[in-house]
Order: structure tokens, then sequence, then C-alpha cells
């Protein structure tokens, strides 16, 4: 249901009858709608139960009555869905790589041999309402003319091509990279001509701007990367105004050899193994190169979309490091007695939460809208959901000379990381609610 500014403005001059039979307008209209303004509540939620999969069907997010009696005030509840439990769900996943195509092999997990299917038979249940399930139907609504960006590493393409896939077998997008001059691997382009709404990811894995070193040459060192922390990365800047909705993300290229660089100046360095140059840690770099991104985003000229930040996504090696041998190799969920939410991934995410707070009251004052996806511990629970070994390059090689490591990074497709975009749709459609209930306040 929506409501356009033409219409607004016939409801302002409208006249009204009163109790006493007479026409009311101008002020006094504010006291009728102080009256109708539950009923157009309340409708907005009809509205949406229609296109939704029992989203209003639990109390814990809406009180309403159940006899739908348009004498009761409805009251909206808040709900954390980010709190609850993974729990058996026997319905299975929404697609997978036959209904499918626009998986790619890195993430095509049950293509390239994984036997078991436990990974795909749990859900997120939060402990205080139900997340409803993804309708592609009513999210394509949502976004009709807009446009949406996935900023930042190949894990917020992992979850942009889960997207993809959802909406599958509601729309089929016409691939656009070739369109533009930016590298069609790493700058993914959809459109869905039906509903003129544009879907891309933004390749920048660091947020901010970087240069390779290379100072070794062939070595240890030459994943050694210069990081800008006080300068965003232009490949995004300089598209992002034009969004809608971004969702920014970031986190496993911080723990590579990095050297940091403030005002021009070298400030230190992680892991550079380089004489008089101070190892001030990953976290140095990470906490700045948020500051600088989310600031970015707030103080951005000509911006007025929504900004999603989500969260830190954990890797799973066991046994030993990515690059030693470590695998993921587990084939259901952890309990939350069975892993603990602290050391370094819970200093990565308190890290990101820190620069959020301040970035969101900044924007705040430009009026600009500023949510956050906590999947963190969520995705801390799924060990399970890796491709692991079953990926394209361990099943093609044949050159035993060639290490291909398992990844344990990504996600399996399908898989939990379906997830996000289930808590995406969630927060779509309770900031559209929250906009519709907000035009109509403006009256009373």
């Amino acid at each position: 249901m929506q409501i356009s500014s033409i219409s607004v403005m016939r409801f302002r001059s409208i006249q009204l009858l009163n109790a006493n039979g007479k026409y009311v307008s101008g002020n006094n209209t504010k006291s009728v709608v102080a009256i109708l303004l539950p009923f157009a509540v309340l409708l907005i939620m009809l509205t949406f139960s229609r296109n939704s999969h029992n989203y209003f069907s639990s109390p814990e997010i809406y009180a309403t009555s159940s006899s739908l009696d348009f004498n009761v005030t409805t009251e909206m509840k808040t709900c954390n869905v980010f709190s609850g439990e993974w729990v058996p769900y026997s319905e299975g996943p929404y697609y997978d790589n036959e209904t499918c195509n626009l998986i790619i092999d890195q993430q095509n997990c049950i293509k390239f041999g994984r036997p078991d299917r436990e990974f795909l038979k749990w859900r997120w249940k939060p402990h205080e309402c139900e997340l409803p399930l993804f309708d592609a139907t009513l999210f394509l609504k949502l976004v009709t003319g807009k446009s949406m960006a996935f900023v930042g590493d190949s894990v917020g393409r992992n979850q942009m091509n889960s997207l993809l896939c959802l909406l599958n077998h509601v729309a089929r997008p016409e691939d656009i990279s070739n369109r533009y001059s930016t590298d069609p691997i790493y700058f993914r382009r959809w459109f869905y001509g039906d509903y003129n709404f544009t879907l891309v990811t933004l390749w920048s894995p660091f947020l901010v701007r970087t240069s390779d070193a290379d100072l070794n040459g062939h070595s240890d060192n030459s994943l050694l990367m210069n990081l800008y922390l006080d300068k965003a990365d232009e490949s995004w800047t300089s598209e992002v105004k034009n969004f809608d909705f971004v969702i920014i993300s970031a986190g496993q290229w911080f723990f590579r050899p990095l050297m940091f660089y403030e005002k021009g100046q070298q400030v230190g360095c992680h892991k550079c193994q380089q004489k008089n140059i101070t190892d001030l840690s990953h976290y140095y770099g990470y906490r700045k190169a948020f500051r600088t991104a989310l600031r970015t985003i707030a103080s951005l000229k000509g911006y007025k979309g929504v900004t999603f930040l989500r969260t830190f996504s954990p890797a799973h090696f066991e046994n030993a490091e990515w690059n030693k041998g470590g695998s993921c190799e587990r084939t259901r969920p952890y309990s939350k007695e069975d892993v603990e939410f602290d050391g370094y991934i819970f200093e990565m995410y308190a890290t990101q939460v820190e620069e959020f707070r301040v970035a969101e009251k900044k924007a705040k004052k430009r009026g600009l809208k500023f949510l956050m996806m906590n999947t963190t511990e969520i995705m801390l629970r799924r060990p399970d959901g890796h491709p692991n070994n079953y990926v394209y390059g361990r099943k093609m090689n044949n050159n035993n000379n060639v290490t291909i490591h398992s990844d344990c990074v990504h996600w399996c497709l399908p898989g939990p990381i379906d997830a996000w975009n289930e808590f995406l749709l969630y927060m779509l459609k309770m900031e559209s609610q929250k906009s519709f209930i907000s035009s109509l306040q403006r009256f009373v």
C-alpha cells in the first residue's frame, strides 16, 4: 500500500463530518486523523499479510485482535530477530543448483560433490517472534523502481548471489555488467526490467583506497597491500550516492599483511615483518577503514539511501590455519553452549558496532537511516555452511603441485547465508511500514 504526495495533499484539504453532523477542516482534522490512524495501520498490516508468508501470524510482532475488530487499537511492538537459535526445518531450501543457474562454482557445494544435506535442514528462529519466510514477490514490490548495492568483498557478493537465487523463481534478471567500464567479474550488475530494479555488487574488500606494495618481489610479502585508511575507495564512493539501499560489509581481507597510511604518511603495519615499522594489528586498520567508510556515506553529498551494515562473517577453519591445511568438515550447527562468542571474532564485531554507532548519529542529523544486520554470532554457530573442499578448483585440479585451500570463509548456496536475505526483507518491510505510519502521523 502506498500513499503519494498528491494523495497526502488531498488528505490535508478534505472536509469531514464531526459528531454533530458539521464539517470540520484545518487543525480540527487532526483529531479525526488521530482516530483513523489505528485503522490505517491495521489496513497496512492486512495488505502485507496477503503478500507475505505468515508475517503477522505471531502476536509477539504485532498485537492485533484475532477477530479483526476494527475498534481495537493496533500497537507496533519491537522484536529482535537476531536473538534466537538454529532449529530443525524439514522443508528444505528455497532453491538448489538445478532450479537456479546463477550460483557461481565457488559456492556450488552440491554440484561439486558435497554428499551431506543436513546443513540445508536448519532455519533461524528468533526467541521473541517468527522470522517470515522469504517472499520473492513481496521483496520485488518493495524495491520496485529502486536500486541496491552490495559494497565490500566476495562475502557480500555471496549474499547478492543468494538474493538472485531467492528471486529467481519469480523474476529472471538481465546481466548488464558489460555495459559499464568496471571489471564485470568484480562489479556485477543485474536489472529486473519488470520491476525497474537494479542490483549490483561493488568490489572493495578494504573499503578504503589501496595499492600493491610488492616491496620484496615474489615472496611471503607479495600479498602486502598499502591501505590509505583516511581515504574511502573511489570505486564505490563514485557510484553509491545513486543507490536507494546500500549493504556494506568487509572482514577477511584485513588479516593479510598490510601497510597503513594516514594523511599521506606511513603510520604502521600489520604482519609486514619490516624493521622500524610499528605493528598496529589488523584491528587498527579494520577500525579506521570502517570509520572512514561509514562516515563517508553519512556525509556523502546527494546520498539519500538507507544504509545497512552487515556485521563480520566468521570463518571456521579447524586443525590448522587456512594456508596450512585447515578445513571445515562439520555437518550440523553449533548450539549456543557449544561455542563462545569471544576472541578475535567478537573483537572484529565490536569494532564494527562502535564505529557504526558513531556514524549512525552523524547520519541521523542529515535525516539518513543507518541499520545493522547483526549476523556475526548467528553465523558463528554455522561451521557446517561453508564449501570446504567441494569447490570447482579442488574438483578439477589434476596437478598435484598446485595447492587448493579449503574454503571456510564463503557460504554454500543454498545454505545458511539465505537467512541474511530473510533478515534483509524483514528490515525492508519494517522500514516501509514505519515510513507509512510516519507520513500519517505528521498530520496528527
